[in-house]
């Protein structure tokens, strides 16, 4: 007994725990041969996992209620026979044995989990004695194994969430997204024990499933797409739910269209990858082996699911906020020569009108047929023809005022940090910002308001380099034309230089070498079209504060 006991301390391998436990309890008992058996869960069989002495050729898998082991296993009671040869349930499978003994292993609750069978090549040579002490002998070697088992499963999960941690962080890490989708299947697949992991994206407009990652096949180039009825993963998109199938090799999953192409396949585990209610896709596991997945392993796989899918999901955002950077960067530069050809377009104008009053003024009266007279004439209307032209690059310039509309302060501020948090979180910028305590509306574009919020964000986090604070706080008071909101913008960056301070809403002034000197005067100019203002309130070495102001929209 002290020498089965010491083993769960000793062995934590559970392959080589059974072939000790089989050695010390048969050796204790005088046997020349013996083996343990334990139930498959999943075939129903006893698979015999460790023997003694004389090895049996070819393994052994016993159905439950054939030979002495299969029929103690069923009916969970002891077995002596001291002549095997007259015992019908005997079924020979090691030549010579004329004894054999065997007792269930019994679980605490009284659950069968497999057999210990111990032979001797002479006949009537155990005895009953025998058989109760191998049954008190098996007691104690099924409470070593469960303990080595548990400790062993214990040791398998703590793996796994190291595992599964260490999973995560690089996941959240991913922007790009294929490498992003490559990388959860290639995980998914070693953390399940998988032969093949697959990763479908869903179309919900469309309705429509593509195969968008593979680890351990092949995937067609280009991932083809079908419709979502025809596929396997359809479940879990409809149920929103980790659903196990059995055997996909059955007939009734010949027609579907995702399957892999690989005959091996049979068991598959499916996992939605659900974020806020939205389905973006399915991470299925498939194994090639009839398997039961047990909750852990369902809980492992949808916590795969999960964090794939906040990780597609923060991919997309950051892709849309490189767009939309990219974006601002080609307005700036639209709206910067739509002012310069406006400013261009005005100082023709004054010019273009002088030349029209001394044309007019002066006087000729040629005569009929007279050719000065056509070219006075012709010269009138090329006059008017600029002076039109003149008047359209001034009105383009203009921006229409049926786009300013009312629009809630907090609502302009929200929506411009929901487009730069991914860029904000990788710059390791943080912001402070509280709402203002009475509701503040302005009237105005707000899509042009938020590019001002935007060219100010990117400004302060290229200023900070290493991270850092950006504080907004709105505040509503009167100014010299009435209710203002005033939004104090500080950074904690480096500063702007002493040279740039005094023109540093000119334009094309820049302390970047990749700046254009656009974004503060058009962020100047676009205040000024909605009647309001930035200033420098304050810079240094700690950080840089703006000061915007807008008026407050009529009620």
């Amino acid at each position: 007994m002290l020498a089965l006991a010491s083993l769960a301390t000793r062995i934590e391998d559970a392959d080589r725990a059974l072939d000790e436990v089989l050695r010390v309890i048969a050796t204790a008992l005088g046997a020349e041969a013996g083996t343990i058996a334990l139930l498959n869960p999943d075939s129903g069989n006893l698979d015999i996992e460790a023997q003694f002495s004389t090895p049996i050729e070819g393994g052994l898998s016993l159905p439950l209620g054939q030979g002495l082991p299969g029929w103690v296993a069923w009916h969970g009671k002891p077995v002596l026979a001291g002549d095997v040869a007259a015992d019908h349930r005997y079924r020979p499978l090691r030549p010579g044995v004329r004894s054999e003994m065997a007792v269930p292993l019994l679980a605490a609750d009284g659950q069968t989990l497999g057999v210990i069978c111990l032979d001797r090549l002479a006949g009537a040579a155990f005895l009953p004695a025998d058989l109760d002490r191998l049954e008190r002998l098996g007691e104690e070697a099924c409470r070593v194994m469960q303990r080595i088992w548990e400790l062993h499963h214990l040791r398998g999960k703590a793996r796994q969430l190291e595992t599964l941690l260490a999973t995560g962080q690089s996941l959240v890490s991913k922007l790009e997204q294929q490498e992003l989708l490559d990388t959860l299947t290639r995980d998914t697949r070693w953390l399940m024990q998988g032969r093949v992991c697959a990763l479908y994206l869903y179309d919900a407009p469309a309705d429509s499933v593509r195969l968008a990652s593979a680890a351990g096949a092949d995937l067609p180039a280009p991932a083809p797409t079908w419709p979502a009825d025809t596929c396997l993963v359809t479940v879990p998109i409809r149920t929103r739910r980790v659903v196990a199938f059995a055997d996909v090799q059955l007939r009734e999953f010949h027609e579907l269209s995702d399957l892999p192409a690989h005959p091996g396949l049979r068991s598959a585990l499916a996992a939605p990858l659900a974020y806020e209610g939205e389905v973006l896709g399915v991470l299925v596991v498939f194994l090639d082996r009839i398997h039961r997945f047990d909750n852990d392993e369902k809980r492992l796989c949808q916590a795969l699911a999960s964090l794939g899918a906040v990780a597609l999901q923060n991919a997309r955002l950051y892709s849309r906020v490189f767009q939309s950077e990219e974006a601002l960067r080609k307005n700036e530069r639209l709206t910067m020569l739509g002012l310069i050809a406006a400013e261009i377009a005005h100082e023709i104008r004054n010019p273009l009108t002088v030349l029209k009053l001394l044309q007019g003024g002066l006087g000729h009266d040629f005569a009929e047929g007279d050719p000065r007279r056509t070219d006075l004439r012709v010269i009138g209307e090329k006059l008017d023809q600029l002076e039109t032209i003149v008047t359209r690059v001034l009105n383009f310039g203009r921006p229409p005022s049926s786009l300013h509309t009312r629009h809630a302060v907090a609502d302009i501020i929200d929506d411009t940090l929901v487009l730069v948090r991914l860029k904000l979180a990788q710059a390791k910028v943080q912001v402070r910002y509280e709402p203002p305590a009475q509701s503040a509306f302005v009237s105005g574009h707000k899509g042009q308001l938020q590019q001002v919020l935007l060219n100010l964000f990117i400004n302060a986090i290229e200023a900070m380099p290493e991270g850092g604070e950006i504080t907004l706080t709105p505040t509503v008071g009167i100014g010299p034309a009435g209710p203002i909101v005033t939004l104090t913008f500080t950074d904690t960056g480096t500063g702007v230089p002493d040279a740039l301070r005094e023109r540093l809403f000119d334009s094309f002034l820049s302390g970047r070498p990749d700046g254009t000197g656009l974004g503060l005067a058009i962020v100047k100019r676009l205040l000024a079209s909605h009647n309001g203002d930035i200033v420098l309130a304050q810079t240094g070495p700690g950080g840089t504060t703006f000061r915007l102001t807008l008026p407050l929209a009529k009620s």
